[in-house]
């Protein structure tokens, strides 16, 4: 036998043994569930009736009262035509007088909208501190 086919026949023979490895370990363990406490290295073994877990009725809660935050909305509504005026800084956009096409969530104290002017074939964002009542 040369030595490439001896190898692939002890592969072959460590394969078929590990199954025989594992259904021996598990014919081992005891009935009940069997776990490991961290500090010492014997199993305890749990009845299976302590896993069942007993329900009761909670006591009634109260609700705790909030703060009343006021709840801040947007100025402008879908539809509306404002005035959007460019940022002095980065770049330069046509002011001029828009519809508002969406409302956007805020960016840190200002709400945004997605914004449409007629004049140009894209939409534009913007805060509320660009925007003016037309």
């Amino acid at each position: 036998m040369s030595k490439h086919s001896a190898k692939t026949a002890g592969r072959s023979a460590k394969t078929t043994s590990r199954p025989a490895k594992k259904s021996a370990k598990s014919a081992r363990l005891p009935v009940g569930k069997a776990t490991r406490p961290a500090r010492t290295g014997t199993p305890v073994v749990m009845p299976a009736t302590a896993t069942k877990m007993i329900r009761t009725p909670s006591p009634p809660v109260q609700p705790v009262a909030m703060h009343e935050m006021p709840v801040r909305l947007h100025k402008y509504q879908v539809g509306e035509t404002v005035y959007y005026t460019s940022p002095t800084f980065g770049r330069a956009a046509a002011s001029g007088s828009y519809i508002v096409v969406k409302l956007l969530p805020s960016e840190g104290d200002d709400y945004q909208y997605r914004i449409k002017s007629s004049g140009e074939a894209f939409e534009r964002v913007a805060k509320e501190s660009q925007l003016d009542r037309a």
